[in-house]
């Protein structure tokens, strides 16, 4: 597969990750909330912040009435902020597509402020009732960002490893954004941290906090290594913020390589 590409070369990535109280179907709050989490990310020396789930809305099933086009006064305002802080943004909203579908996505904004690429939710949440309300994705994301190759994904995915594995060798992190309730907190910890292993690369993965649709949120974002190990920790701005290097999925993977009916 081959991924949307940058214009720099580089062998570490430095990321924040943005868990924040996304507002409740309140598109205001959320971009304000949004914002300085950005500019805290920005202090912080990140190049690439990862927002939650659909954090313009929060996970919200009435698409009908919050949804934007990619195009859309959130959507491009995700995009202006990215540009304003030079940096990379992936972040999660409800989309409605030309078609009139509409589809659970991760919006990929590069630091001049285009939007670069999105990926549609492909495992969706029939327990919420999710199914009922967007169409599965089809496809995977994989896209560039500052040298390093990133694939891209949201919250249930999770739980079905085999999407990961479809291209977990080709790439050197996962970006996993989510609104994973408190009630299941534990399989969030030991899930994150399996994909990270048995891919032998970086797990990125975020999660909203606060409250939102009757259902509350203890966020838990985390980075960990090839190994399992987590490399994120407090930063300049309050936020989490960990490296990503290519050179270390490459020894991981030299020294501890899989079969190659495994990996591929």
């Amino acid at each position: 597969m081959s991924p949307e590409k940058s214009s720099s070369n580089s062998d570490v990535l430095t990321v924040a990750l943005g868990e924040y109280d996304t507002g409740w179907h309140d598109a205001g709050l959320s971009l304000e909330r949004a914002r300085e989490v950005v500019r805290r990310a920005k202090a912080a020396g990140a190049d690439l912040v990862a927002l939650p789930e659909m954090c313009i809305t929060g996970f919200t099933m009435e698409a009908e009435s919050f949804a934007e086009a990619e195009d859309g006064p959130s959507i491009k305002a995700l995009a202006k902020l990215a540009g304003e802080q030079r940096l990379w943004i992936v972040g999660g909203a409800s989309i409605k597509k030309p078609d009139g579908r509409y589809v659970n996505s991760a919006l990929v904004f590069s630091p001049d402020g285009s939007l670069v690429t999105s990926y549609e939710k492909q495992r969706l949440f029939g327990y919420a009732g999710e199914t009922d309300v967007y169409s599965a994705g089809e496809s995977h994301c994989v896209v560039e960002i500052e040298g390093l190759t990133v694939g891209v994904f949201i919250c249930f995915d999770l739980r079905f490893p085999e999407l990961f594995r479809e291209v977990g060798p080709d790439v050197d992190a996962f970006v996993l954004i989510a609104n994973w309730p408190n009630a299941r907190q534990q399989h969030w910890e030991v899930l994150t941290r399996a994909r990270a292993i048995e891919n032998q690369c970086y797990m990125i993965a975020v999660n909203r906090v606060g409250e939102g649709g009757g259902l509350s949120y203890d966020g838990g974002s985390v980075v960990y290594d090839p190994w399992g190990e987590r490399v994120d920790k407090a930063g300049a701005g309050g936020l989490r913020v960990g490296e990503i290097s290519r050179s270390v999925v490459e020894r991981a993977r030299k020294a501890f390589p899989l079969p190659a009916a495994v990996a591929r």
